[in-house]
């Protein structure tokens, strides 16, 4: 735990925390709160919450759907629009994204959360994860106007690519897919 440092939840504010953390040695830091779902709750009041949704896409290869965007390797997501749902949403945006049809949707893998910097605004994003399959398209076509400069298909055995260049929230689902060993972390 030494790497870690405790913040204290009486006083913790993300927009705060967002500049501060990168700030320290070490990065890490954890809060402990006698209720986590009580202390998320009061975080998402305190900022713009910016819901998305996306999918980790599978073809009939068993290769997998990754787009490279802002020099990282992601999973296609987007923000949900007003009256949309969420797999609408999901489906939506992977196919525009990618240039692709998605055949079905699967399960709801996992939600998971980041903060970012959005029109000069510290705000959080809350993505929705589901899993989709689609007929194997050597074509794809990167939305360019959305800074997806790549679309590729990935065997499981060769992601490590990925793994190497991409963000915490992406590692979480590829470990609850179990594309990843939590210890490859």
């Amino acid at each position: 735990m030494e790497r870690y440092e405790k913040i204290d939840a009486d006083i913790f504010d993300l927009k705060i925390v967002y500049y501060w953390a990168p700030a320290h040695r070490s990065k890490l830091f954890y809060v402990l709160c006698p209720d986590a779902k009580t202390f998320l709750r009061t975080v998402i009041k305190s900022i713009t919450l910016i819901e998305a949704a996306g999918g980790l896409v599978i073809n009939e290869n068993g290769e997998y759907l990754f787009i490279y965007r802002n020099s990282k390797w992601d999973i296609p997501k987007g923000k949900i629009e007003i009256g949309e749902g969420i797999k609408e949403a999901a489906v939506r945006e992977v196919e525009e994204e990618c240039g692709i049809k998605i055949s079905s949707i699967g399960d709801r893998i996992c939600k998971t959360y980041h903060v970012y910097k959005y029109k000069g605004e510290v705000v959080l994003k809350k993505t929705y994860w589901f899993e989709m399959q689609c007929k194997a398209q050597k074509k794809l076509k990167p939305q360019k106007e959305e800074g997806i400069t790549a679309a590729r298909w990935f065997g499981k055995d060769h992601i490590a690519p990925i793994v190497k260049n991409t963000y915490p929230s992406i590692m979480d689902v590829l470990v609850k897919e179990e594309l990843v060993d939590e210890q490859a972390i």
